[in-house]
């Protein structure tokens, strides 16, 4: 194993004088990545520093370690090759305390809450397809107002129409759930113009939805499975020509998004003939009702349940990703059998990430070229 990184700054005796200090921290990259450990850093005055992560199975915190009477802090964990994780710091001055992103870290992930700080493992690659190409043709965004019965109102949707959409020609359909922030925060669009562009997958219409009561609506509510399985589509049909064949049909959402999309299959079997469910809240109980989450589980528990008893067959070909570093990798992988003992064509893919949406970004590729191949062939090592 190689030597610490923080090298002499550790040594016995006086600790390192500010200069020593601020002569280590110039022109470095933090964290420091050495094989399978991650050194991370602070410096700043503080009475202490944790770093905050969201890493299952390891304790949420972690403390680090002050240099000397000094304001370095650091701290070393393991950081096994390919892994991703986003964290932040804890910082402590008394009794006030702060969540920070990491100041000596320019790597940011952000989401609808903000942003994170990422940590990469060595062999991790940020993949080159969620970045615009200048030979890819853009596809063109269009809104749709979606009067919907189900609802009682009328449902705001995004839709992508593939550069060189063609009238005379028809396109396979996939919903996406939390559509705009696969958008936002996860590229979408620019991914769908490189893979169309690259041949990886065909031309497609993308429907991206967004629900005002994602929690109650994604958990198996009739109204909603009801407005994805035949008001959307219908008034999609109305508009654009899309293929009317079931393996040309797909569902696609993350975290309760996957399970809308798997309970609005199970309603309407042979409807969609395609599912990509990342990080699925797939949450079960063997015995009893106690599932030990909020109370907001309770009708995905109720869900999963009764599709675990009588599944059916609900899609063709189903794509699943969960990260290991995820509390619901246990139940992701619990519900593979099960998937695959229903005769459907089954992918299950596992990362070393967390539930995050550059975590779910980073498997579309393979998702939607198995899902929706195009013209080229892919081959995965």
């Amino acid at each position: 194993m190689s030597a610490h990184p923080l090298g002499d700054l550790l040594r016995q005796g006086p600790p390192p004088a500010p200069h020593e200090i601020a002569a280590w921290l110039r022109g470095r990259e933090f964290p420091i990545v050495d094989g399978d450990r991650a050194t991370f850093a602070f410096h700043g005055p503080a009475s202490s520093v944790e770093l905050v992560h969201w890493i299952y199975g390891l304790e949420s915190s972690m403390a680090f370690q002050r240099v000397g009477g000094t304001d370095l802090w650091h701290l070393t964990m393991d950081l096994p090759p390919g892994s991703r994780v986003e964290y932040k710091l804890g910082v402590a001055h008394g009794h006030q305390q702060a969540l920070i992103r990491d100041p000596l870290n320019p790597k940011l992930a952000r989401d609808p809450y903000g942003a994170n700080s990422v940590v990469q493992g060595s062999g991790y690659f940020v993949p080159d397809w969620v970045h615009e190409d200048e030979q890819a043709r853009r596809g063109e965004m269009v809104s749709l107002s979606v009067p919907s019965r189900s609802f009682g109102e009328d449902r705001d949707v995004e839709v992508y129409l593939p550069a060189r959409y063609r009238r005379s020609r028809r396109y396979p359909l996939l919903i996406v759930h939390d559509g705009p922030d696969y958008v936002r925060f996860a590229e979408l669009r620019t991914v769908l113009d490189n893979l169309i562009h690259r041949l990886e997958i065909p031309p497609m219409i993308i429907a991206l939805t967004a629900s005002p009561d994602r929690i109650r609506e994604y958990a198996d509510d009739d109204r909603h499975a009801a407005f994805v399985t035949d008001e959307l589509p219908a008034a999609l049909a109305d508009r654009w020509p899309l293929v009317d064949r079931s393996e040309a049909r797909g569902l696609m959402g993350a975290s309760f998004g996957a399970v809308a999309s798997l309970a609005a299959a199970w309603r309407s079997p042979g409807r969609f003939g395609r599912l990509l469910l990342q990080s699925g809240s797939f949450i079960f109980t063997d015995i009893g009702r106690d599932h030990g989450r909020s109370p907001a589980f309770d009708p995905v528990v109720d869900f999963v349940n009764a599709f675990r008893d009588s599944p059916g067959k609900p899609s063709e070909r189903v794509f699943v990703t969960c990260g290991t570093y995820e509390s619901l990798i246990y139940y992701n992988r619990s519900l593979i059998p099960l998937l695959q003992n229903t005769g459907m064509d089954v992918r299950f893919v596992e990362q070393r990430d967390g539930h995050n949406w550059e975590n779910w970004r980073d498997r579309l590729r393979e998702g939607l070229s198995w899902l929706f191949p195009g013209p080229l062939w892919m081959v995965y090592e």
